[in-house]
């Protein structure tokens, strides 16, 4: 099997938002407020470069334990970054979805969350799933406990089916920004066979010679899924990540 020189889906951690605030003796607010242009600027590169789904790690369901001032500072951002950027999101046909556990959330943020997903519904061009109040267990646990509840066995292709992100295929490369080399309950089930890249590069900084360079070493991976590597087809093309 060769692979695709651009991936499809894109899944990233952005972690970093708070050192690179640190680093400048700025409040870890300010961060988030810079990470939000940077998932901006990374949106569009997609786009322009032919990746059809992005899925980011916008809030995990283990970020309650933060400090409350930078919880409730984070919820605001996320109302207010919602409402200015919807607009421009339908003019570039992206479809916002939601991922993640939504009890729990207050009023305004759930409203901010239901308005975006229903003004953008319509949209085809880019689908970007923003995990927010999301992990992975849950996810699993979830999809377990539906199939639980309609008397179904608990299947594999059972599970795919009920699985937060059964609208789009698994990502095929998984980004963690900010130096860690963990996945934090990301995607547990989904990145089974994703290509991951780890940059030291903090989420803010994240540009788009940051994605090119992922998405170039992503292209010089060999897939095998459980294959041989003489099994592998090489790729026979070459083709611009610009």
């Amino acid at each position: 099997m060769s692979v695709p020189l651009v991936p499809h889906h894109i899944a990233i951690v952005m972690d970093g938002n708070g050192r690179w605030a640190k680093k400048r003796f700025l409040p870890r607010i300010a961060g988030h407020k810079q990470g939000v242009d940077s998932l901006k600027r990374c949106v569009k590169a997609c786009d322009a470069r032919g990746v059809r789904v992005l899925t980011v790690f916008a809030f995990s369901s283990e970020n309650w334990q933060r400090p409350v001032d930078e919880v409730s500072g984070i919820m605001d951002l996320f109302a207010i970054a919602l409402a200015r950027e919807v607009p421009q999101l339908n003019r570039d046909g992206v479809q916002l979805r939601f991922i993640g556990e939504r009890k729990g959330l207050s009023a305004r943020v759930l409203k901010s969350i239901e308005q975006a997903e229903a003004s953008t519904a319509s949209n085809h061009q880019l689908v970007l799933n923003v995990c927010f109040n999301y992990g992975g267990r849950w996810d699993i646990v979830q999809a377990a406990a539906k199939l639980n509840a309609m008397g179904l066995p608990i299947t594999e292709e059972d599970i795919n089916q009920n699985l937060a992100l059964s609208h789009v295929p698994d990502p095929d490369l998984v980004i963690r920004t900010g130096g860690e080399l963990r996945i934090s309950n990301f995607l547990l089930w989904q990145s089974a066979y994703a290509e991951f890249e780890f940059t030291e590069t903090l989420w803010p900084d994240f540009d788009e010679a940051a994605l090119d360079a992922a998405i170039a070493v992503y292209a010089g991976r060999e897939r095998r899924f459980g294959k041989t590597s003489d099994q592998v087809k090489p790729v026979n093309s070459v083709a611009s990540l610009t």
